[in-house]
């Protein structure tokens, strides 16, 4: 997986967002609205009020039952939502005193009317937008970082502090890649390199180093929600360190990101698969299990079901889905009837809702792992 790509973008995105003049939605105006005014006019279709919808923009820019225009672009002194955010009239201000939400602040209001007067443009949620490459790329990215920090720090009225010891350097380095600091050994090498490339030839030791994978794969793990139990009730082992194992030695050969993600959510399904391929599934179903007796199982089926459409969308898309399991949602743009789209995707496994109680086999559906040794002997 490679982490230089995908942090040089960001930073490019970043230096590109700083040097904007205009306001952006994701960063400036999102938050506002969705703190103050997606509750009752976002989202979620069941609890909008007033059949007023500000979270997409075409609908903003529609008359209200009351004839009243949210939005009018350009035209902040003509927007309906200004005017009630700013009115001092208790039935017309919002948000609603009834509402117990704080009244915006002089700053947010500021904010929006410098949006809408700037055209009230918005954009999709911030995980749906593909990142772009700094047009600018024959400029190093360490030069790019430090032109980024000292912008902002210039704005606060701070300068730099001096390059840190190479001593330092190599802990951070160290702790980042490993969650271990370097030894005294590891130091003293370090520090007698005085070829150019010392940091780059310290960098590729700790790539290479087993416990790379693991520092790395102890973060996915947290994500993957992996435990040696079942969770419930008497919380009995269960024997899934393959596919932990499977995760640190991804990360130690630089396994493709591509393939990393695909072998995971449906490895089983590409044309021959391997048993890896297999294995790596198992991120499907590192969910809580159940075996309590009088538990039903197509209730707990049902479970495991939304548990998998929740992780994905927290793994993958950086969104949680947890809401839209009982209605839309209140704050992203996912309705419930997504929720149970992305969930028919994960309802097609013949398996039951709870394991076996009297043995320790592995709930259904399951596969053998065999060294190359035993498959010979097999």
């Amino acid at each position: 997986m490679k982490f230089g790509t995908p942090l040089g973008l960001f930073l490019s995105l970043a230096c590109a967002h700083m040097h904007a003049a205009p306001l952006e939605f994701n960063r400036d105006v999102r938050p506002i609205l969705s703190d103050k005014c997606f509750g009752c006019h976002g989202p979620d279709s069941g609890h909008r009020k007033a059949g007023l919808r500000l979270d997409v923009r075409e609908a903003a820019l529609k008359p209200a039952k009351s004839g009243e225009v949210p939005l009018r672009p350009g035209l902040p002194h003509e927007s309906s939502i200004l005017a009630r955010i700013l009115s001092t009239d208790s039935d017309e201000v919002m948000p609603p005193p009834e509402s117990k939400l704080e009244k915006l602040s002089k700053a947010e209001a500021d904010i929006l009317k410098r949006w809408i007067t700037e055209g009230a443009e918005y954009q999709p949620l911030w995980s749906f937008i593909a990142p772009k490459q700094d047009p600018d790329s024959s400029e190093p990215l360490s030069a790019r970082i430090d032109r980024l920090i000292r912008m902002k720090l210039n704005a606060r009225g701070l300068s730099q502090r001096p390059e840190a010891k190479p001593e330092m350097l190599l802990r951070r380095v160290s702790l980042d890649l490993t969650g271990l600091p370097p030894s005294a050994t590891e130091v003293r090498t370090y520090l007698a390199d005085k070829q150019p490339g010392a940091y780059e030839r310290a960098v590729d030791r700790l790539l290479l180093s087993s416990v790379f994978g693991e520092r790395w794969a102890s973060d996915w793990m947290d994500v993957s929600r992996y435990a040696d139990s079942y969770g419930f009730q008497v919380d009995r082992e269960r024997a899934v360190w393959p596919w932990r194992d499977w995760v640190v030695n991804a990360f130690n050969r630089n396994l493709p990101f591509n393939d990393f993600v695909t072998w995971q959510l449906a490895g089983d399904l590409l044309p021959n698969p391997s048993d890896e391929q297999i294995l790596a599934t198992a991120f499907n179903r590192l969910h809580q299990q159940e075996a309590e007796g009088g538990s039903i199982e197509e209730e707990y089926r049902v479970e495991y079901i939304s548990d998998r459409v929740q992780t994905f969308g927290t793994a993958f898309l950086g969104l949680t889905f947890e809401c839209a399991k009982c209605h839309d949602h209140k704050f992203d743009p996912i309705s419930q009837k997504d929720f149970y789209k992305m969930f028919a995707f994960f309802d097609d496994i013949d398996e039951a809702g709870l394991y076996s109680y009297f043995t320790d086999d592995a709930p259904t559906p399951s596969m053998r792992l065999f060294s190359a040794e035993e498959k010979t002997k097999l």
